[in-house]
């Protein structure tokens, strides 16, 4: 352990696993920002980490500076909160397993020293499998369970991958710092595993109107879909009736932003273009046997009440 990281508690549980996210390019439906946030408040997740922002953030670039700087507000001319750069871990326990939750920033510099920090202080803490998190935007149906892609660090791993219904990207360009750490872990035959969901956004641009594109911003149901399988890989347990029952309220309320979009503008025949997408797409639900067990245990409970 060097200098880039900083780890003051070493969690004595028999078992431990990693749940990944950043602030990223690839954050669509805030995946990979918002799931780790929202685990970290829920689970009441203790601090016992973080890597250093040094060497690994800039302040300000040519063009962009509006991207890279920490984000302040201030209120009749007295900063009241300042959103600095962040890299931190937490803990949470179930019994003799733990759960670490990684949250940060997507690097902008010395990636690969980077990478050994975050891998390095993954080993440090006896992490046996990392799962990270992130998003992407795509014209899909916001019923239907999300399209779940994964890429992972080792080839004799997909046996298992095999069984949490998701589609091997077989993508080619910029990597984000999911499919980057995908690569550097597979050197060190460290587990690990970075799911993607894909967030319906529709875009209607071909008519000027003042919104010409609907996308969901915090997409609970991808949140959803993949901590279902990111939990039973896991074991953990935790309680997700929470997130079953905001993406239940997520498709009633697109449902409704459907329809009155349909009304205002008949012109882009909603309808038919929703239509069109669940024709083509092909739902690929997530479905283990003991979900399964649950389900016909339910519908013969109610047969007997009924």
């Amino acid at each position: 352990m060097d200098e880039r990281v900083h780890l003051w508690e070493t969690p004595a549980a028999k078992e431990k696993v990693m749940i990944a996210g950043w602030h990223q390019w690839a954050d669509a439906g805030s995946i990979s920002s918002g799931l780790p946030a929202y685990l970290i408040q829920k689970l009441e997740a203790r601090k016992i980490g973080e890597i250093s922002r040094d060497r690994f953030f800039l302040f300000q670039m040519p063009g962009a500076h509006h991207l890279l700087r920490p984000e302040v507000h201030t209120k009749e001319g007295v900063v009241q909160e300042m959103r600095v750069i962040k890299s931190e871990l937490h803990y949470a326990e179930f019994g003799e397993k733990g759960l670490v939750i990684f949250l940060g920033e997507e690097p902008h510099v010395n990636e690969e020293e980077y990478a050994e920090a975050f891998l390095d202080i993954a080993e440090a803490l006896g992490v046996k499998r990392i799962v990270a998190v992130g998003g992407v935007y795509g014209a899909m149906p916001f019923n239907k369970d999300r399209d779940i892609s994964c890429v992972f660090s080792m080839e004799e791993m997909r046996k298992e991958m095999d069984e949490y219904a998701v589609r091997y990207s077989n993508y080619e360009g910029g990597t984000t710092i999911g499919s980057y750490l995908a690569y550097h872990a597979g050197q060190r035959n460290a587990e690990y595993i970075c799911f993607h969901g894909f967030v319906p956004a529709y875009d209607f641009g071909q008519v000027m109107l003042p919104a010409q594109s609907v996308r969901i911003e915090d997409d609970v149901k991808a949140w959803y879909d993949i901590m279902r399988r990111a939990d039973f890989m896991f074991h953990l347990g935790i309680d997700l009736s929470e997130l079953r029952i905001q993406s239940d309220e997520l498709t009633t309320s697109m449902e409704e932003q459907m329809e009155e979009l349909a009304r205002q503008a008949p012109q882009l025949d909603v309808q038919a273009y929703m239509q069109k997408l669940e024709e083509e797409f092909t739902e690929k639900p997530f479905m283990p046997l003991d979900d399964v067990w649950e389900r016909e245990l339910g519908d013969l409970l109610d047969d007997l009440e009924n």
